[in-house]
């Protein structure tokens, strides 16, 4: 059987793919303003793309954060754990087959097989999920391979988005180069949200995600040497700004000049009160964060 016409009106699995994408965006809609403001930054097919894949984050995290788990604390039959379990089963099917039922995960795989990441990304993302059903506290080396599986691959799978969709011509070197900025702007995402959560992760979840830190005796040095950590991570990513295609390059320069924000807001803000309640940058200044970056102003 031939495959549709995709310059007439979408039908069959044109269509059901359309769907999946629309669902994908409704996601990212949902949950995340500022993420979805800076989205708008991006080229129209990288954009739908890098919506593809944090919509199956977003519900992977409400697995083992969200509606899954406060669904099975309020007594339903939900298993969080066989939850993930049958979403990572369902994404690997896919990635075989070109088709799920489930239209977050369908919209997820056509990006992946289109842009060319695989189980390799796929894997320790499933493997950090895991653990927030399981691990309360993390070592150096815990933390480190949780971060990576949890935020340092998504970077990795935008950028193959970013690369595909670029029509830039890059070196293996350059490649590399790219994935560390990559790798960086993920962490410094999850280390940002990791501090400003430290309160909430503590008392609803029973989490503490940085090794050595206690919500009983966080202090301004543990807090100084947090920010620096974040600060040097944006700052690996920053390098790699310039060198990335023009339909990416001003979405993440805005993303982290948010994250900067961010992690200036919590530098200026007593550890005592950091504790107490999550720092947030305003609706009016991540607006003007964002014409910022479009029109190139540092």
């Amino acid at each position: 059987m031939s495959a549709p016409d995709a310059t007439k009106e979408p039908t069959g699995l044109s269509l059901y793919t359309l769907a999946a994408q629309q669902s994908s965006n409704q996601v990212i809609a949902a949950y995340s303003t500022s993420f979805g403001w800076a989205t708008r930054l991006l080229g129209p097919q990288v954009r739908q793309s890098v919506k593809n894949i944090y919509a199956l984050v977003r519900v992977a995290d409400e697995i083992v954060d969200g509606a899954a788990a406060e669904a099975a604390r309020l007594g339903g039959s939900v298993d969080p754990a066989q939850q993930l379990d049958s979403l990572e089963a369902e994404v690997y099917a896919a990635l075989e087959n070109g088709f799920s039922t489930n239209l977050v995960v369908h919209a997820f795989v056509l990006t992946a097989n289109e842009t060319g990441f695989g189980k390799d990304l796929i894997e320790p993302f499933f493997w950090s999920m895991r653990q927030d059903l399981t691990v309360q506290e993390y070592d150096q080396a815990g933390f480190e391979r949780y971060v990576y599986g949890s935020a340092e691959v998504v970077g990795l799978m935008c950028l193959a988005a970013f690369i595909h969709f670029g029509g830039v011509s890059y070196t293996h070197e350059q490649k590399l180069e790219l994935a560390h900025g990559a790798r960086a702007l993920g962490s410094a995402f999850q280390k940002v949200n990791f501090l400003r959560d430290l309160a909430a992760d503590f008392k609803l979840l029973g989490r503490s995600y940085f090794p050595g830190v206690s919500v009983a005796s966080f202090d301004e040095k543990q807090k100084t040497a947090l920010v620096a950590d974040i600060q040097n991570d944006i700052d690996v990513a920053l390098k790699q700004v310039a060198n990335l295609p023009k339909s990416s390059s001003v979405a993440v320069k805005a993303v982290l000049m948010l994250f900067a924000e961010l992690n200036l807001k919590i530098s200026r803000t007593p550890a005592n009160q950091l504790v107490q309640r999550r720092i947030r940058v305003s609706n009016g200044k991540k607006l003007v964060i964002l014409a910022q970056a479009y029109f190139g102003v540092n």
